[in-house]
């Protein structure tokens, strides 16, 4: 099988499309380890992307939660903060996977007296949703400390301004608290990004299963490392697709970091420092 061959058989093979079964045997081809650990990276992306996108707005919630003078909104929200950014990432998968699988099997019924509504909990125990989830919450409650941190930091002569123009409430928070408190957090809120697509390579270690072998790139890095007895190929190749990835999130987070500054000179636009988190 040549190597366009190869890409054709396998580059959607994580998705369930194309060829089913896997190389087997000593004559493993470099191309099949790159295209194979290239489509489970489909997977890490799929992780990545979509718990950013719903911790962000779970982030904004919590950091205002935990700023407001109500203490029945700053207390729930700061115990959610500290819960898990004091636990580790790993024991909250497997301790999320015990829950889910405590669920029952048949469902949650809710008897509404006219009707009974029936929720399906199986597909919570599957990596494509359990560790989502995990991934979601996790990430929410560090982003939410850095929005708190930025919230807080809001200097006093905007919010003056905008008070001697009429702003006030939603218009206020909107047209100035939270593009400042945005421009304030987005450096370190890059590096809470990166670090987050680097923990998606945890869902392979943690018990959510996948599903008809739709694996992560880890998974199938794992796969060539256990049949060619050599693990400096495939780990290396799934590394260097990490490594693009982190320059792709690097110039979106860029991007987006020069138009939230662009109206101040250059000389004193803030530029991305990315500190990698070697121990969280």
């Amino acid at each position: 099988m040549s190597c366009v061959e190869t890409i054709s058989a396998y580059a959607l093979r994580s998705l369930g499309l194309g060829e089913r079964l896997l190389p087997r045997g000593t004559e493993i081809t470099l191309c099949e380890q790159v295209t194979l650990i290239g489509s489970g990276m489909i997977w890490n992306v799929y992780f990545g992307v979509l718990a950013l996108i719903a911790g962000f707005f779970l982030a904004t919630g919590l950091a205002l939660a935990k700023n407001s003078p109500i203490w029945m909104l700053r207390r729930p929200a700061g115990w959610f903060i500290f819960l898990f950014r004091g636990s580790p990432l790993f024991i909250q998968f497997f301790l999320a996977y015990e829950l889910f699988t405590l669920l029952p099997r048949d469902g949650l019924s809710l008897n509404l007296g006219f009707t009974v509504l029936t929720a399906e909990t199986s597909w919570l125990t599957r990596a494509w949703a359990g560790a989502l989830i995990v991934l979601f919450l996790n990430t929410s409650a560090y982003s939410a400390e850095i929005f708190y941190g930025a919230l807080r930091t809001v200097p006093r002569g905007d919010l003056e301004a905008a008070d001697a123009y009429g702003l006030t409430g939603w218009s206020k928070f909107r047209r100035v608290t939270w593009p400042t408190m945005l421009r304030l957090a987005w450096p370190s809120y890059t590096n809470e990004a990166i670090f987050l697509f680097h923990a998606t390579a945890l869902v392979f270690f943690s018990g959510f299963p996948a599903w008809k072998q739709k694996g992560d790139a880890l998974y199938y890095a794992s796969y060539f490392a256990d049949k060619t007895f050599n693990p400096f190929v495939p780990y290396p190749i799934a590394a260097g697709y990490f490594v693009l990835l982190t320059l792709v999130v690097i110039g979106v987070f860029g991007a987006v970091n020069r138009r939230l500054n662009r109206h101040l000179p250059q000389e004193r636009r803030p530029r991305l420092r990315i500190r990698p988190q070697i121990i969280r």
